[in-house]
Parts: structure tokens; C-alpha cells; sequence
């Protein structure tokens, strides 16, 4: 495999599906697996987010140009029940009432810095397509490759996938993906909370790693 353009250093600055889950334990032993492989194998070079304070990651989103990583807002539990059904929120994990004030907390905190944002994206988990709608930035589009995955294989095509995605510059503004934790750990080797975002600067085809800003308060 030729050498991975993702991790360099900074710079300045859709259809809903039927999926079949397996067992809760069965789905988190895949992911682990799918973690382990990628961040030792696809990213053998993990840059980490880099020491840019949150000051300086407002101002890398003033200026726009970025793709922003986004985990869900709050939503108690870990994975999705046995009989998680895409498109049946009734069979999901959910955000709480305090995921729904996260988000609106965080949308806010953007609308107050005056934060372009040409496109807002989310995997199509009912958690992730409401903390985006929550945010009130602006018209969701639910885009596959930001599902939460369920087997090594699977993390892997989608992982690229996701690489290629945030690798593009936006048109105008920043863009913001929402989406979950394994993907983003995946892709960067990065764990967030829930609710917190990590800027990316895309570069030379692939990205740099900006750095991390905790929930809005």
C-alpha cells in the first residue's frame, strides 16, 4: 500500500436502509477489532490532534476552509439495542434531554462566533441526524458514510471512504460531519466526547489535525 497522504502537519488557517445488527457484544468485539486494525495498519502514523487552543480553533473556523468532526450529542448508553432497525428511531439509542440543550448549546456557540457553514452532514442514526438539526446551522443531509460501522471489513472500506471525504476542501464555509465515536477514532485515532469536535484542515489530499474543543458549556 503506498504511503498515506492523511496526517500531515497544520496549516493556517444520501437513502435510508435497512441494517441488520448483530448482538450488542458481537457489535462492540467487531468494532475493537476494527479500531485496533486501522489505527496499527491503514493510519500507521498518527499525527494527533494537534496544541492549538480553543482560541485558535475559533479563529481556523472564522476564517472557514475546514472540516469539523463532530460526535454526537449526549445520549446514554453505549451501541444501539439488538433490534436496531435504520429509519425506526423507536429501536435506537437515543439522545437525552440533556443531549437535545448540548446541542442547541453548541449550535449557538457557532451562530454567536458568526461561524460559516456551508454544509452540515450526519450519519443517518436518528442521534446523529437530530444533534444535527439541534444545532440549527442550517438543512442536513444524511450521508452513509458517516453510519456507525459493524465489522472490521466494513471499518475499513469506510474509514477510506470517510478519508477521502474530509480530505476535500468545502466549497464555501467550513463543513461539519456528525457522526460517531468509533468512526472518529477510526479515521484520526482521536477519542471525543460526546458533543465535542476536532478541526481538520484538508491539505495536498489528505488532512491535518487542528485540534480538539471540548462541549459547549
Amino acid at each position: 500500500m503506498p504511503p498515506n497522504p492523511l496526517h500531515q502537519q497544520p496549516t493556517d488557517a444520501c437513502a435510508p436502509a435497512q441494517v441488520t445488527k448483530r448482538s450488542a457484544p458481537a457489535r462492540a468485539a467487531a468494532c475493537i477489532l476494527a479500531l485496533a486494525f486501522l489505527v496499527l495498519t491503514i493510519f500507521p502514523v498518527q499525527a494527533g490532534a494537534q496544541k492549538a487552543t480553543p482560541v485558535e480553533l475559533w479563529q481556523a473556523l472564522a476564517d472557514g476552509g475546514c472540516n469539523v468532526l463532530m460526535r454526537h450529542a449526549q445520549a446514554p448508553g453505549v451501541g444501539d439495542p439488538d433490534n436496531f432497525t435504520l429509519g425506526d428511531c423507536s429501536t435506537q439509542r437515543l439522545l437525552s434531554a440533556e443531549g437535545r440543550q448540548q446541542a442547541a448549546r453548541i449550535g449557538e456557540a457557532f451562530r454567536q462566533r458568526e461561524i460559516p457553514i456551508g454544509r452540515i452532514c450526519a450519519s443517518q442514526w436518528c442521534r446523529t441526524m437530530e444533534t444535527a438539526a439541534l444545532l440549527d446551522l442550517g438543512p442536513v443531509e444524511p450521508l452513509p458514510v458517516l453510519n456507525s460501522f459493524d465489522t472490521p471489513e466494513t471499518a475499513e472500506s469506510q474509514t477510506q471512504a470517510l478519508a477521502d471525504v474530509v480530505s476535500t476542501p468545502p466549497e464555501r464555509g467550513n463543513t461539519l460531519f456528525v457522526t460517531h465515536q468509533a468512526n472518529i477514532q477510526a479515521l484520526t485515532g482521536v477519542a471525543l466526547q460526546e458533543g465535542e469536535i476536532l478541526v481538520l484542515a484538508p491539505r495536498d489530499g489528505g488532512f491535518a489535525i487542528l485540534g480538539a474543543m471540548p462541549p459547549a458549556p
